[in-house]
């Protein structure tokens, strides 16, 4: 299929749609193509810009994505990732039978609210974390 932009002898525009260039040639020659304000079948492609993509057509990232792949690199280059002994270390590192050192990695939802609710300041990620090793 392919929109062309028509006009008709009465200098009104409007577009339709085809299902190739020879057909739109076609069905113009049979009078089968009006214009919709004033029904003239004197309709011919007028000139139009092709819609091709490009790299500057392509979504730029939102604020928000900018803000959570900063937060991400941070994370990730001043963290250790420690998986899903996530929830054992950060307890180690509370009780002192660890050093602490900023950590991220992978808890269940149960886990995070027990440890919440026993007083370890943990957070969600907005992010799953990468896949690291320890």
């Amino acid at each position: 299929m392919i929109r062309f932009h028509l006009k008709c002898d009465q200098n009104h525009e409007f577009e339709s749609w085809f299902q190739s260039g020879d057909a739109f040639d076609k069905l113009v020659a049979s009078g089968m193509v009006n214009c919709t304000s004033c029904g003239s079948t004197a309709v011919s492609k007028s000139i139009m810009a092709p819609a091709v993509s490009t790299s500057s057509q392509i979504r730029a990232p939102k604020p928000v994505e900018n803000a959570l792949a900063e937060l991400r690199k941070n994370v990730e280059a001043n963290s250790d990732y420690v998986g899903t002994s996530f929830v054992k270390e950060v307890r180690d590192m509370h009780d002192g039978l660890k050093p602490e050192r900023p950590i991220y990695g992978e808890a269940k939802l149960e886990e995070a609210k027990k440890l919440v609710k026993d007083g370890i300041p943990v957070m969600p990620l907005p992010f799953i974390p990468s896949k690291k090793t320890n």
